[in-house]
């Protein structure tokens, strides 16, 4: 078998198993994968992208995949190359993300030698991935092999394909019997929960819509994330973080856990609570385990009956004034706030819009200011909550709008630093696909998130710039000239009301400039209207 057949098997193995899109990182030695990805581009088969960043590549796929649901492949040529795949596959793994990593890579006899781009790739990801190495001595055994690995589209694959001289094929392999299967499983049967106790339902990360049915039919208030996919409806309880730490969260005796909750540490002295019955609904990732005590642990779950409403009212009634006395305090502050913000880009996606928001402080603004949308609206919301990092976030939200060709409108939603860690997410090349997608970056020169935390104590100033504020000064307008994106700056709320209702369309950067010395006591304000 020649290189181009065993690509051609590998491509058509992951058309079977439902790939639609694959980024392609352009090298020698995964140029016979290169050539089936192109041929089967141009069978209308699968869309193929290409970018020259091995990192950010394989965030666009993690996006993509996100989006989608479906498996997405980032292919890239041997050595330092495939390395860089490495956080990405992390955070597909915990999060429970069917992203590909196709790696070339040189025959295993040229392994323990010093040839050229030549490295251990068999096992590079570790356990975040399943390892898949595969030469052309497997023959018609390596599409079944991967078809076998690609099974159940929750958790990352890692196919190195050994690939042999020659490397630009003769004859190519199409194969015409290329097909996307989907698998249809069996829904299990939810465990009852009787009423009785006070409950509330935490909805973490990629959650899903279960979690607002099971909120609603209980009559239970819902604690839910913004990526949660079950904040919208009658029962979220926008400001339940500062809730918590009131009598309302003192009186919970039941808290059912879905998704992957990781945003808030009052939601973690919640459900570490010794008077508290925990009912875990079992999720995806590499690790599902929960990280706190569990009473009981089912795949699905499902109210016995509608709770006396007086449970959910009070919550509702104690949100909507905290929430009203929130947002006279935002709106009184001199100048733009990271809330203004977040108001005015949660306000902005209509109903089938997509948001994708940025770890550190967006994402935690964006959960107390985010009002829930309206139900059966399809307003799809996603973060990389997986490991929670700030790499690759701009490349996963371009990613995940081309994924998503119905979206009515699609803004990223980051702070500086994560811009400034994926610039190279808008080094896109002239003939590649470019989506309608607005990127508000928050831009308080560093990383005032720490400001909030422990390192931004008094005690600790300073030091605080050097080891955690880090200033940077970057022009950010002429970081996107360099790339020909374009860049308006506003620093005020009307200001980015008004850009954010009039998208120009293609990829704009919205820098909106706020403080970053008043941050830790502008949340001190905010934290003591709950008192």
């Amino acid at each position: 078998m020649s290189a181009a057949e065993l690509a051609g098997l590998v491509v058509s193995a992951l058309l079977d198993a439902g790939l639609e899109h694959a980024v392609l990182c352009p090298g020698s030695r995964n140029a016979p994968l290169a050539f089936a990805l192109r041929d089967a581009a141009a069978s209308e088969l699968l869309t193929l992208h290409t970018r020259l960043d091995e990192r950010t590549g394989a965030f666009l796929a993690l996006g993509m995949a996100k989006s989608s649901g479906r498996p997405a492949a980032v292919v890239t040529t041997s050595g330092t190359a495939a390395a860089n795949l490495l956080p990405a596959v992390l955070e597909a793994a915990h999060a429970g993300v069917p992203l590909v990593a196709v790696t070339a890579d040189r025959p295993a006899s040229l392994r323990g030698t010093g040839a050229n781009q030549t490295t251990d790739q068999v096992g590079l990801f570790g356990a975040a991935a399943r390892c898949l190495d595969l030469s052309v001595d497997l023959g018609e055994g390596a599409a079944a092999a991967v078809r076998d690995a690609l099974r159940g589209h929750d958790q990352p694959v890692h196919l190195n394909v050994q690939l042999v001289e020659p490397l630009v094929p003769v004859d190519r392999y199409v194969g015409a019997d290329w097909t996307m299967s989907g698998e249809h499983t069996r829904q299990p049967q939810p465990a009852v929960l009787p009423s009785g106790p006070r409950t509330v339902v935490v909805a973490g990360d990629d959650a899903g819509p279960r979690a607002r049915l099971l909120a609603e039919a209980g009559n239970w208030p819902l604690l839910a994330e913004p990526s949660s996919g079950s904040r919208n409806g009658s029962n979220p309880i926008r400001t339940y973080r500062l809730l918590l730490g009131t009598d309302l969260g003192a009186r919970i005796e039941r808290v059912v856990v879905c998704g992957h909750p990781t945003l808030s540490r009052p939601v973690t002295r919640l459900l570490a609570r010794d008077d508290v019955e925990i009912v875990s609904v079992r999720t995806r990732g590499r690790w599902p385990v929960r990280p706190h005590r569990v009473d009981a642990e089912h795949d699905a779950v499902s109210a016995g009956g509608a709770d006396d409403p007086s449970w959910l009212e009070e919550w509702r009634s104690a949100d909507r004034a905290l929430g009203d006395r929130i947002d006279a305090l935002v709106r009184a502050e001199p100048g733009l706030t990271p809330y203004d913000v977040a108001a005015a880009v949660n306000a902005a996606i209509p109903a089938d819009g997509l948001l994708y928001v940025g770890a550190s402080n967006p994402v935690r603004d964006l959960d107390l200011m985010a009002l829930p949308y309206g139900a059966g609206q399809h307003h799809k919301v996603i973060a990389n909550r997986g490991l929670a990092g700030i790499d690759g976030t701009l490349s996963s939200a371009i990613g995940a709008v081309l994924a998503r060709p119905r979206t009515t409108r699609a803004i990223a939603y980051v702070g500086d630093v994560t811009f400034l860690h994926d610039m190279t997410a808008l080094v896109i090349g002239p003939e590649e696909r470019r989506p309608d997608l607005t990127v508000v970056v928050v831009n308080d020169d560093g990383g005032s998130i720490f400001a909030t935390l422990e390192q931004g104590a008094p005690e600790h100033a300073a030091s605080y710039d050097k080891l955690f504020g880090t200033p940077h000064g970057v022009d950010l307008a002429s970081l996107c000239a360099a790339t020909r994106t374009p860049h308006l700056r506003v620093g005020s709320r009307a200001e980015l009301e008004h850009v954010l209702a009039s998208p120009n369309g293609g990829i704009e950067v919205v820098e909106a400039v706020v403080r970053r010395d008043n941050r830790r006591e502008l949340d001190a304000r905010i934290r003591a209207l709950a008192e």
